[in-house]
């Protein structure tokens, strides 16, 4: 298992596409209080579950707000525009599965070293995205 640490992100690899030959990847999700998914996206070519674990995750798929608190899943088909973030005053957590496995533990970790640098380079931090198969989304 590896964890990868970027902002108020944590992740816990527990499947990677290297270790089921690029069919799943999944990983544990902590988003501490107050910290979101810095840019609104969508996958180009895999689709996402979402289980919930513990507090509340308010997901924005599709212009829809929808909170995923413990035992709620959350279905987020490929090219569906979708962020996150925890608005709450604890950690929240969730299992998140991505099918087929597109993005690994690599993906985390070039954006965990862009984060690492203050300001971020936003230009660099989206060309990794769409590098991995992820198209940032700006708000209107």
């Amino acid at each position: 298992m590896e964890l990868i640490s970027m902002g108020g992100l944590e992740l816990r690899f527990l499947q990677s596409r290297e270790a089921t030959g690029a069919d799943v990847d999944m990983f544990e999700m902590t988003v501490q209080p107050q910290a979101r998914m810095p840019v609104p996206h969508y996958h180009e070519n895999w689709d996402e579950a979402v289980y919930g674990l513990a507090g509340v995750v308010t997901f924005t798929v599709a212009g829809a707000e929808v909170p995923l608190g413990p035992g709620e899943s959350l279905f987020i088909r490929r090219g569906v525009v979708h962020g996150f973030r925890n608005d709450g005053p604890a950690q929240a957590k969730c299992l998140c599965l991505l099918t087929p496995a597109m993005l690994g533990p690599a993906y985390f970790r070039e954006m965990a070293k862009l984060l690492a640098r203050q300001p971020p380079d936003k230009a660099a931090m989206g060309e990794v995205m769409r590098r991995y198969g992820l198209v940032p989304v700006m708000p209107a």
